[in-house]
């Protein structure tokens, strides 16, 4: 479930948002709230997860967001986004109270100068504060995203961060490789630093993995980890995102939000008063439609497995790998084969994206690929933006 609106949007970011606008939070959620009535027979009887994306949820005026959440289906984990600047006892007491599970808190960085570089709103004091919060009003599944790759930024002050993450103990974290999307304003202010930057990301995610697993974390996902502590039975990854990456149907609700079920996939119109508009005249959002193969299906389902850290069973994805890619990625260090499954080594986990392009085929030509694929099932997630 998508809430574009934020206090201010950062440089780097090419995300449907809208800045301020808080006059029209409460028709935004109302239009959101219809859309949910509308996509209702989409949804299983038990969602197993809802998650509320941005944009900034949090930024929303408290009434519109306290109705929201009150509104949403139950489901086994439902996750908020928050930005540091935001969290309050009050607003923690509010999210507690309509039965949020798990918070997902945008620090991206503990340095002060690299979070004025990011624009971000919060400074390190804030994002300690922010956790601490939350921590105070009962939340015991808070996930941290981190980002590397920033103009300016050394390898130390990195590491300075993985340690303050550590030091928070957070149940989750996420470390993303800074992308400013061409025509960005950060983009045209740090477009050389970006540059000098690309040979230092493999660097980068390298010591973010180490340092993190040191800690006790497990890096289950190309940019995740979750904490593994002797005593907690829990399974700490993110249930919304692992669902995606295992090629589960998701419906996706608000401005510009994706949904797949089964072969359909659409996207909502990026305009916030049309959206509203549409919606309050008792019709639909625009959309744009794609009917998804069953190669495109199975090719998808493959490069989002060897994300993962678990084998992706070798005759599930036959039918989209390149001819001689597993023995010649194998050869070189990068993949384990293993009881008819494949796995990525750590060397090819941190190469990701090069190994994965020489693994699975150019589809192109979906007709190159088998056809069949079972059928995905009843939609169980309502999908947000991560």
């Amino acid at each position: 479930m998508h809430v574009p609106f934020c206090r201010h949007r950062c440089g780097y970011c090419d995300f449907v948002t809208a800045v301020g606008r808080q006059s029209e939070h409460d028709e935004y959620v109302d239009a959101l709230l219809r859309e949910l009535d509308e996509r209702q027979e989409l949804l299983a009887g038990s969602l197993d997860t809802v998650f509320v994306g941005g944009g900034t949820p949090t930024y929303l005026e408290s009434g519109a967001l306290g109705r929201l959440l009150s509104s949403l289906p139950p489901a086994h984990e439902v996750t908020v986004e928050a930005n540091p600047e935001t969290v309050t006892p009050v607003l923690a007491e509010l999210l507690g109270a309509q039965g949020v599970t798990r918070i997902s808190l945008g620090a991206q960085t503990f340095e002060s100068d690299l979070l004025a570089v990011l624009e971000r709103q919060a400074t390190p004091e804030v994002v300690r504060r922010a956790f601490t919060t939350l921590r105070g009003a009962g939340f015991t599944n808070v996930s941290l995203d981190l980002i590397y790759g920033i103009p300016g930024q050394r390898p130390e002050q990195l590491g300075a961060d993985v340690a303050a993450v550590l030091e928070l103990e957070p149940e989750h974290v996420s470390v993303y490789e800074l992308e400013a999307k061409p025509g960005t304003r950060f983009t045209s202010a740090h477009g050389a630093e970006l540059r000098r930057q690309i040979d230092r990301l493999e660097e980068y995610m390298e010591l973010a993995t180490a340092g993190l697993q040191a800690g006790g974390y497990r890096w289950y996902e190309t940019a995740n980890f979750c904490r593994t502590r002797h005593g907690d039975p829990r399974d700490l990854r993110s249930q919304h995102n692992l669902a995606y990456w295992l090629a589960a149907d998701y419906v996706g609700l608000g401005v510009g939000a994706v949904s797949t079920v089964g072969s359909e996939r659409w996207k909502n119109m990026a305009s916030v008063t049309r959206y509203v508009s549409a919606l309050r005249s008792g019709t639909a959002p625009a959309r744009t439609t794609e009917h998804l193969s069953a190669a495109v299906r199975t090719w998808e389902r493959a490069m989002l497995g060897l994300r993962l850290d678990e084998p992706l069973a070798e005759a599930e994805i036959s039918s989209v790998l390149e001819p001689g890619g597993l023995d010649l990625m194998a050869a070189r260090g990068l993949l384990e084969r293993r009881d008819g499954s494949i796995l990525l080594t750590r060397r090819g986990r941190l190469l990701g994206n090069a190994v994965t392009v020489e693994l699975l085929r150019d589809l192109d030509d979906p007709a190159d690929c088998d056809e069949p694929r079972t059928a995905q099932g009843t939609s169980k997630q309502v999908a947000g933006r991560r």
